[in-house]
């Protein structure tokens, strides 16, 4: 049964860092390209970051640039989402999705597996 569990978040001071995991079970990692997104209450889910099926490709919307970092461990089956220097407003539940290709997109729909996500409150 193929599974994506997010873990990792918490609450943090701004300024603080985070780093979220995306453990995958039931397919083989390294044949999926991975997105985190984030939702927000009230908001749409966004696109943060996706990295390709081999990690040679990396993209990071505007908001976390500088700040976040994505990287893949195959051998583990985990996707990792380094977030350092954050702020209020990257308070959010965040996801990681699967999708069987090599490239990665921001765009929610291009994902066909989910996890259920992981909250993120960033607060003083």
């Amino acid at each position: 049964q193929l599974q994506l569990v997010e873990s990792g978040g918490g609450s943090v001071q701004p300024g603080g860092s985070l780093r979220l995991s995306c453990a995958v079970s039931g397919f083989t990692l390294a044949y999926h390209a991975i997105g985190w997104f984030r939702q927000a209450p009230g908001k749409e889910r966004e696109g943060v970051s996706c990295i390709s099926s081999s990690g040679g490709s990396t993209n990071y919307a505007d908001s976390g640039k500088g700040r976040f970092t994505i990287s893949r461990d195959n051998a583990k089956n985990t996707v990792y989402l380094q977030m350092n220097s954050l702020k209020p407003e990257d308070t959010a539940t965040y996801y990681c999705a699967a999708k069987t290709t090599s490239y990665c997109s921001a765009r929610v729909s291009f994902y066909d597996y989910w996890g259920q996500g992981t909250q993120v409150t960033v607060s003083s």
